[in-house]
């Protein structure tokens, strides 16, 4: 058994806002598979988030649009079944809840039952209020996320700094402090100026993790392919890569093949 899972309990929501109270950084790492989420899990990552850029990560896919509820529910199906300790976040993903509160709850609702998970995220403000409310009265919480919104790419046209002009700064204050009042017990904020997103922090006493949005928020969030080093065609600013796994495993594969065409694998020790 892990010291991560000796030393702590199992994280919750409660946990995280207690956390940011007591000024205790909060660290976040996607996952969207049994055998990952076994490792992040018990390194003693506190969140787990099942992303729909399992839609690029994992398919292939431009953009994050089409991955569908029924996939999302069977990367987090796999997700839990491997965590002892991590609060498990899962996207809604696009299409699931834009259209009215009901689909929304629906959506939802199917996540909790099916896959297990801990909590859903959903992107957007003052849009998707009614949904968040439907959500939480049904007894699921809910995480928000503004800022840069991958689900509304083709509305942004690029996937750009978001919020360094005034009026969009004000209506990121103003929907923060909005999801805060509804409920949510968290928010993501992506790649938007250090200035603001440490602002929008200081004004609510919910948690708020970052990506590309400096280190003046509540705790931090990457997608573990590209911090391992596994995505190395994507390079922004705000990543930091902890190991280069391309390479790696590039030459590992390679020495198998190797091996393999030289009969140098399995040798007398590797065989019955």
């Amino acid at each position: 058994m892990s010291a991560a899972k000796n030393d702590y309990k199992r994280i919750t929501v409660k946990t995280l806002v207690d956390m940011k109270a007591k000024g205790e950084k909060i660290s976040m790492l996607t996952a969207y598979d049994y055998t990952m989420a076994k490792i992040v899990d018990g390194s003693g990552i506190d969140v787990i988030l099942v992303g729909d850029s399992a839609s690029n990560v994992m398919a292939g896919h431009e953009t994050t649009l089409p991955i569908t509820l029924d996939q999302m529910i069977y990367h987090a199906s796999a997700v839990i079944r491997a965590i002892d300790r991590a609060l498990v976040v899962v996207d809604l993903p696009f299409g699931s809840y834009q259209s009215d509160p009901k689909e929304a709850l629906r959506s939802a609702i199917r996540i909790m039952k099916e896959s297990g998970g801990h909590a859903v995220k959903m992107e957007g403000g003052q849009e998707v209020k009614e949904s968040i409310k439907r959500i939480l009265n049904a007894g699921i919480p809910v995480m928000g996320h503004l800022g840069l919104t991958p689900q509304s790419i083709y509305k942004f046209g690029t996937y750009t700094v978001r919020a360094k002009e005034e009026q969009e700064a004000q209506k990121l204050k103003q929907d923060a402090l909005m999801l805060e009042k509804a409920g949510c017990f968290g928010i993501v904020l992506e790649k938007i100026p250090a200035k603001l997103a440490q602002e929008v922090a200081e004004s609510v006493s919910i948690p708020v993790i970052g990506i590309g949005a400096g280190n003046g928020v509540d705790g931090q969030v990457l997608v573990l392919h590209d911090m391992l080093g596994m995505t190395h065609e994507f390079h922004p600013r705000f990543l930091r890569r902890y190991m280069n796994l391309y390479d790696d495993m590039t030459k590992a594969i390679s020495q198998y093949v190797t091996d393999v065409k030289s009969v140098d694998f399995p040798n007398e020790n590797e065989q019955y």
